[in-house]
């Protein structure tokens, strides 16, 4: 995302790219191939980022585009990637 502004935590990399003029936001999340061989582990961390992200989405206003990238070679419990990706959105909010 050019002219995104990039955000990372142990697990993840985040970028943010401000004022796509809609009133909702869109986000990407991806797990690469690389660290995670198999489809299901790669779900598994999919679905815990998008479930922290719909969880806490009120700490963010309208009109972003996200991009959560997992990094780690490890799966994370849900606890640890909830709390990134707070901190993540806490970040971008300028809390």
């Amino acid at each position: 995302m050019d002219g995104g502004r990039w955000s990372q935590t142990p697990h993840l990399r985040c970028c943010c790219l401000s004022g796509n003029g809609l009133e909702f936001n869109r986000i990407m999340v991806s797990v690469p191939k690389r660290n995670f061989k198999r489809a299901v582990r790669r779900n598994l961390l999919k679905r815990r980022l998008r479930e922290s992200y719909r969880m806490q989405k009120d700490l963010l206003g309208p009109g972003h585009d996200l991009l959560f990238v997992y990094t780690s070679a490890e799966i994370a419990e849900s606890a640890v990637i909830r709390e990134e990706v707070a901190s993540v959105l806490e970040r971008i909010a300028g809390r």
